[in-house]
């Protein structure tokens, strides 16, 4: 038997940001964002010998251990042994025996949500294996406690939930995790001509998000003027994407996307915090 699993990387079209804590607890957040036709790959080969693998090929990292009820974090491979760690936990298993195989079509730090996207994917084919009675929003925020709780990896909400839902979606989040996903019904000819205008492409760079959270997470944290304006603003600027796009107005995308990293760059901006 072999189980495999798949999760849609996201672009982030308005509103990032504003999933991060404490911002989306105390003012609510709301981000707008769509997957696309890449993907992370997860599967699962049940194994006799007692024995756990672990296996990144699109990083080359490779890792086995004794079958145990609880498995040291490896560095490069903290993702998997946290998602194995917390489901052994959390539905009492024995220890189990499996090859854990992984890819992922864009390369780590590429902006598109990869590190949580493979996170579901592993959750999905667990879930699928153990036959764990998991929903949708069930396996994002199980994503979501894995990493920014088990693993103190710093982020947001939104990705966990974008690749589980897939497609265009409204997302709002608010205080203790409350997350609400409106997926977005745009007409088929308005997706059509976005994507004709529309191109993905990698700079052959890479940048670590967690450090760029954790300084947005501090201005909030200490109530920033300039940082809290512009958090608000990118909250506007997910509605006015919603609504462009719902209306099929997508000459004013530009001019929104502009709008929003004008005042993205104002969220992490550095904060003088007196001693």
């Amino acid at each position: 038997m072999i189980i495999r699993a798949k999760a849609p990387l996201r672009i982030g079209m308005a509103g990032g940001g504003t999933d991060v804590s404490p911002y989306s607890d105390i003012y609510g957040g709301a981000i707008l964002n769509a997957t696309v036709s890449m993907y992370a790959y997860a599967t699962i080969e049940p194994l006799y010998n007692g024995k756990i693998i672990f296996d990144a090929v699109d990083i080359n990292c490779y890792a086995e251990f004794d079958s145990a009820t609880e498995l040291p974090i490896h560095s490069e491979l903290s993702l998997f042994c946290g998602i194995y760690n917390r489901i052994v936990q959390l539905y009492g298993l024995p220890p189990l025996s499996f090859r854990l195989t992984t890819f992922v079509d864009a390369p780590k730090g590429s902006g598109m949500g990869t590190s949580s996207t493979i996170t579901v994917a592993m959750l999905g084919a667990f879930v699928e294996w153990l036959s764990l009675p998991l929903g949708e929003y069930d396996i994002a925020h199980l994503a979501y406690q894995i990493e920014r709780i088990d693993l103190n990896m710093a982020g947001g909400k939104q990705d966990q939930y974008a690749a589980t839902f897939g497609g265009f979606n409204f997302m709002e989040f608010y205080d203790k995790d409350k997350v609400i996903v409106n997926p977005l019904r745009i007409k088929a000819r308005y997706v059509h001509e976005l994507e004709f205008n529309l191109l993905l492409y990698y700079t052959g760079t890479s940048r670590l998000s967690a450090t760029i959270i954790e300084k947005q997470a501090d201005n909030f944290s200490h109530k920033a003027e300039k940082p809290l304006e512009a958090a608000h603003k990118l909250k506007e600027q997910a509605v006015m994407m919603k609504e462009a796009l719902l209306r099929g107005k997508l000459d004013a995308i530009g001019e929104i996307l502009d709008f929003g990293w004008y005042h993205k760059k104002q969220m992490a901006r550095a904060l003088a915090i007196p001693k």
